[in-house]
């Protein structure tokens, strides 16, 4: 067996890990008795928390003040080591703010493996909602990617306890467990789009989502290339036309045990590496960052992973369109047309405006399956970056209820998005001499390129209810952030497992006269 081939199957092994690997919770209402170090959250302002055993003049004296993100380890005599993490203004306590003190937390207790955090002043918040912040701060906080030899800088988390004077038992680990199966949709996600492009191919993605739908309880179903040439699938076929790598479309299906409440249909930008095609781009440190220019399609494989887990009542189907971008003698060159599923024709103006074609044939195909709404995510264009930055992904939709419940998804899991105009005064610039239409308007720093390619994605989607998440900017972390670290960040996983948990179908739109 060849090194790549080795490294390739260790990697599925850590893409699906076992469950007897997973985090242990438990809840107490009084010690925590197996835990090594505890986390209590300090306040800003008002009383210090007994337990600490300071007063608020000597943590000051310290360095430590309660602000947001900040943690303190306190000397002990016996039990846990103590470790204040800042909450900032008690008037400000948002499930955010617990996530980002517990990832603070993990991050200062990074030698203990056994874990406890208080949820005493915390009591504005909903107990669950609390504890599965706290779990997701921890676990998302202490992540890291060792895939490929680099030494790890802490030890894994193997407990976590919830503790609480007055908590109520039940409702905290109801919390704390959610937030273990939401944290590694994340991780996954994580792992996915960090995984080096010449061990994750479009193929071996594919292995990916079959071990992990025999484990998890959906369906899965491979397109090769010629499936897709049957299917007419032009726009993924014509990316993929300088690589070497076949193309495939991974298609799943989770299913609820009982009647469905609803259909939705998640579509993913699976561009295993892209280097621009022939419009190749710049020679920059942009290139070695394109391995993640899948997090669309990891996104939503993480996503369909714990529906089984969670009791989930929509049955939700996921298209991943995958292929890498290249350039070569028998690439997709700009002024070729290509006829996308479903039987429209595209002006390529473009090659590195691959996102949208590889997307489109899946639009189409969701469209003809009678979803009640349809969700896309890519990383798809610079302007939305420049836009909205590292932490903010553009939101775009056709229907306002769906666009609702995308906000308030985002809202819940702390992965915000800000909705755009879907403005169809600029669609005239796909406008083409020679096909249905082109896949790019004028280029250029002023063109708003991120409208343009939405309006671009709703030409396939007519009047279904219809959202286009672009997570050009929040699909990388340039540096270490609470919960956020470096590197791929799995943006997205945790907002689509809470739409499908409680996504409602939205009124059909009136077809456009």
């Amino acid at each position: 067996m060849s090194t790549t081939t080795e490294n390739t199957q260790r990697l599925l092994q850590s893409f699906v890990p076992a469950s007897s690997s997973r985090a242990q919770v438990s809840v107490s209402t009084g010690a925590a008795p197996n835990a090594s170090a505890l986390g209590i959250a300090t306040y800003s302002s008002g009383d210090v928390p007994a337990s600490l055993g300071m007063n608020r003049e000597r943590l000051v004296s310290a360095g430590f003040t309660g602000a947001p993100g900040k943690a303190l380890a306190v000397a002990s005599v016996a039990g846990p080591i103590v470790i204040a993490t800042g909450m900032g203004s008690p008037d400000d306590l948002t499930a955010d703010r617990i996530r980002d003190a517990a990832a603070a937390f993990a991050r200062a207790a990074s030698s203990h493996s056994r874990l406890a955090f208080s949820l005493d002043g915390l009591e504005h918040l909903r107990t669950d909602i609390a504890a599965q912040a706290v779990v997701e701060g921890i676990l998302l906080g202490r992540y890291e990617f060792t895939g490929f030899g680099r030494a790890p800088t802490s030890v894994p988390v193997e407990e976590i306890c919830v503790v609480g004077s007055s908590i109520d038992e039940s409702e905290a680990r109801t919390g704390a467990e959610r937030g273990v199966v939401y944290s590694e949709a994340t991780i996954l996600a994580r792992n996915l789009a960090n995984s080096p492009h010449n061990y994750l191919t479009a193929t071996q993605l594919g292995r990916v989502a079959t071990d992990l739908a025999e484990q998890k309880g959906f369906e899965v179903q491979i397109f090769d290339k010629e499936a897709l040439q049957r299917l007419q699938c032009g726009g993924l076929l014509g990316v993929n036309a300088g690589s070497v790598e076949p193309p495939c479309m991974i298609k799943l299906v989770y299913k609820p045990a009982e009647r469905p409440s609803g259909t939705l249909a998640l579509v993913g930008k699976g561009v295993m590496y892209d280097s621009g095609g022939i419009s190749l781009k710049p020679n920059d440190n942009v290139h070695a960052r394109m391995k993640n220019d899948m997090s669309g399609a990891a996104a939503v494989l993480a996503a369909l992973a714990p529906l089984r887990e969670l009791g989930c009542k929509t049955t939700v189907t996921g298209f991943l369109m995958c292929t890498d971008n290249m350039p070569s003698g028998t690439a997709q060159a700009l002024g070729d047309v290509i006829t996308t599923h479903g039987g429209r024709t595209v002006e390529v103006t473009n090659t590195d405006a691959e996102g949208r074609l590889v997307m489109c044939d899946a639009l189409a195909m969701a469209v003809e399956e009678g979803h009640d709404a349809i969700i896309d995510i890519a990383t798809l264009t610079g302007s939305v970056m420049r836009a909205l930055g590292p932490d903010i992904a553009g939101l775009f939709g056709n229907h306002p209820k769906l666009v609702e419940q995308v906000k308030h998804a985002a809202e819940i899991t702390g992965e915000p998005v800000w909705q755009l105009p879907l403005h169809e005064a600029y669609r005239k610039v796909l406008d083409s001499d020679v096909a249905s239409m082109k896949n790019t308007g004028p280029t250029g720093g002023s063109q708003p390129d991120g409208i343009v390619a939405a309006l671009y994605l709703a030409e396939f989607v007519g009047s279904v209810p219809w959202a286009h998440v672009d997570i050009c900017g929040t699909a990388w972390h340039e540096k270490d952030e609470l919960w956020r670290r470096a590197g791929c960040s799995g943006f997205g996983a945790r907002l689509l497992v809470e739409l499908a948990m409680h996504f409602e179908a939205p009124a059909p739109r009136s077809a456009k006269h």
